[in-house]
């Protein structure tokens, strides 16, 4: 079956031509990629959350996807990927972004040598961008560095001389890494836990309240199973001191025993879902109809004056 697909609103560095969206389609269908300047609308419409270029089309499958914590809008989009364990009929599924990271999938439950786990440093943390993150993860951060100095290796905070060009390295240099999430939303769990994991070294943990239905407790430390971040401290204080305790939770199963092992089932059995059912779930008319008009003429407004305040800036 030959189906045609487009994507728009990603986010900078988003490769069209080559992400586990277009991978889950191919093995099934013959697919062909609208580019940027074609004006045919789609089959199918990917989407995600960093721009409005959706709103110019009308007559295809809208297909939602975030990385981030904000809940899919199904007055805007027929269907939704997210982090969020959402019951909405068919329209809905739940792929965190962690499964599409290759580090997920070199999860081992290998033991590590103890003389080259313990001969290593402290603790790393990779941050790039400092905005609008929960306090929560700067005031661990600082409390665990007024006991021992955190490896900073990200652009947020730099302390070794530059921005590292190899993440996953970088980690494994270390026995522990700071692995605590932008926010605290439930089911939100990103990249942060499973990297460190898979660089054999221990997670410190703190986000998504449930993080334990797809990985084990005993692999990582959780801030949030104590009653204060200095509780916290105090443990990881106990663990980095005591050698048989940190090798404990470094050689422990990564995954939780109930953990889905068939994300990549899931998705493809979505998607070959939204191809055959073929289904519009926008309204065409009443109040969501209305709704996302609006939103069209806002959008649009928006954009207008951002043009003239550049043009203001700049035709000076």
């Amino acid at each position: 079956m030959d189906i045609t697909i487009k994507f728009v609103d990603f986010w900078k560095g988003f490769t069209p031509n080559d992400n586990f969206l277009l991978n889950a389609l191919k093995g099934r269908y013959n697919v062909t990629i609208l580019d940027d300047k074609s004006k045919d609308e789609p089959d199918l419409l990917f989407c995600s959350a960093f721009g409005i270029e959706h709103l110019h089309y009308e007559n295809c499958i809208k297909v939602y996807y975030t990385a981030e914590n904000d809940i899919p809008d199904f007055n805007q989009y027929d269907y939704a990927i997210s982090f969020f364990d959402i019951k909405f009929g068919d329209r809905h599924l739940r792929y965190p972004m962690y499964v599409a990271y290759p580090e997920y999938h070199l999860l081992k439950d290998a033991p590590m040598e103890r003389s080259h786990a313990l001969d290593r440093g402290f603790c790393s943390v990779v941050v790039s961008n400092g905005n609008s993150n929960d306090p929560m993860r700067e005031l661990v951060w600082q409390r665990l560095n007024e006991y021992r100095e955190v490896a900073s290796g990200g652009r947020f905070r730099n302390n070794i001389g530059g921005p590292v060009a190899d993440k996953m390295e970088f980690i494994g240099k270390y026995k522990f890494n700071l692995a605590l999430e932008n926010s605290r939303v439930d089911n939100y769990t990103t990249e942060k836990i499973v990297e460190p994991m898979a660089a054999h070294t221990v997670p410190i943990y703190w986000g998504n309240r449930y993080v334990d239905q797809e990985f084990n407790k005993d692999a990582f430390i959780d801030v949030s199973d104590f009653d204060s971040v200095d509780r916290a401290i105090e443990y990881i204080r106990k663990v980095d001191s005591d050698d048989e305790l940190y090798m404990k939770i470094l050689n422990a199963p990564k995954l939780a025993v109930d953990a889905p092992v068939d994300w990549n089932d899931r998705l493809q059995a979505f998607l070959d879902h939204i191809v055959k059912n073929g289904r519009h779930y926008i309204c065409q008319y009443g109040y969501s109809r209305k709704m996302y008009e609006e939103r069209k003429i806002k959008e649009r407004l928006v954009n207008v004056r951002i043009l003239r305040g550049f043009a203001r800036r700049f035709l000076k």
